[in-house]
């Protein structure tokens, strides 16, 4: 089993200016080995391999005016190569569009750090060639203090996989996987239907219902915030239009860095959240997990509600739930699209094809059964779940 950790950086300036600079040392390497593949294909030559590219590019830093790419880490220029020449494969296979350069304003800023280089200890990170000094106060700069402490495992048995350093327009991070046994546990208890909404994010077949966190008083008063900002930045554009043209002060970047703050920190509320309520599902240890198969494109397009599907995140929900389940062994089904979890009676099955958004409660008129509109729909797709599992 492999499992993915992601950790917060705590940079100094100095490292914040060279892991920058790393990152447009991958970005032109990346950019190098398109502009290479296209006068390739234009001249009439086929398809060059990765392993002939890293050869011409190792030629290249030869030369004084590319003698600079020299002072950064050899793996960050040899994985962007690859990365290029992978994203072409799989364009000729249809998996993908067609390859793009990356821009400096609009790309995210991110880069390779070798397996066998990178080290890890309860506080720091260290990472390649930050530095060229050899001396022992000199290499210290390579270390990199971390805002967690003991999340990454070491030792010689641990194996890393596709270290990543990456930057969000606010932090850096730190990602790799790692390869873990397999968890032979298989849970034998009662299997779950999860019925998703707006009013409130979930409701379990026992009965358990969570709120949605998008109305309580703390996030409410993020979003105020968040519009007043988004006024200001509008007002200072308008203020400094020239024609068609726009001008970005100083006081706009201050701004603007202040709004990708407050967006930050609103995506993280929301998204420790359905951690924390899968985590808490996932601990019940049931023997499948049922979830609806909801259109969110087609439900997007009404326009009273498409800010409230946006902010409930289902299918960061349905991600975090489908690989624990697959961690701990647990069946994780999705149900058809059209079956009726709200519309059928969970006791007779009869189904209410009248039944509107705005009836809260179900009345089933076969059998009269009175009950909660999404907990019955849980219960439905806990039999659904009964059936197939």
């Amino acid at each position: 089993m492999i499992k993915g950790i992601k950790v917060m950086l705590k940079p100094n300036d100095k490292q914040k200016t060279k892991l920058l600079e790393s990152a447009g040392v991958s970005r032109f390497a990346y950019n190098w080995t398109l502009n290479r593949q296209q006068e390739n294909y234009k001249n009439g030559g086929k398809f060059i391999f990765n392993e002939d590219l890293r050869k011409e590019f190792t030629k290249l830093k030869q030369i004084e005016e590319y003698n600079w790419l020299n002072n950064y880490s050899n793996n960050i220029t040899k994985q962007a190569i690859k990365d290029a020449c992978d994203a072409y494969i799989k364009f000729f296979k249809g998996k993908s569009s067609f390859p793009r350069f990356k821009s400096r304003k609009k790309s995210k800023p991110s880069f390779y750090v070798d397996t066998d280089k990178i080290q890890f200890n309860e506080t720091h990170v260290k990472l390649e060639k930050l530095t060229i000094n050899k001396k022992k106060n000199k290499q210290k700069f390579n270390w990199i203090r971390l805002c967690e402490r003991d999340r990454f495992p070491n030792g010689e048995d641990i194996r890393y996989i596709n270290p990543r350093v990456t930057f969000d327009g606010i932090n850096w991070w730190i990602s790799v996987s790692i390869e873990y046994p397999d968890n032979k546990d298989m849970p034998t208890n009662e299997g779950i239907g999860i019925d998703l909404g707006i009013e409130k994010l979930a409701v379990t077949s026992e009965d358990i219902s969570y709120k949605n966190i998008n109305k309580t008083k703390k996030v409410k008063s993020l979003e105020k915030k968040k519009k007043r900002l988004q006024r200001k930045v509008s007002n200072k554009y308008e203020k400094g239009r020239e024609g068609n043209r726009y001008k970005k002060t100083k006081n706009i970047i201050k701004l603007e860095n202040k709004l990708k703050k407050l967006n930050q920190m609103l995506t993280n509320i929301r998204h420790n959240y359905s951690h924390q309520i899968t985590t808490q599902i996932i601990k019940r240890k049931p023997s499948f997990i049922v979830v609806e198969d909801l259109n969110v494109v087609g439900m997007m397009k009404n326009k009273h509600l498409s800010k409230s599907i946006g902010e409930q995140r289902f299918n960061e929900f349905y991600r975090q739930l489908k690989y624990k389940s697959e961690w701990n062994n647990i069946k994780f089904i999705v149900a058809d699209k059209f079956f009726p979890s709200s519309k059928m009676c969970n006791i007779c099955g009869n189904v209410k094809k009248d039944l509107r958004l705005s009836d809260r409660k179900y009345i089933c008129d076969s059998c009269h059964l009175v009950l909660d509109r999404d907990y019955n729909a849980s219960l439905n797709l806990k039999n659904y779940g009964k059936e197939i599992a």
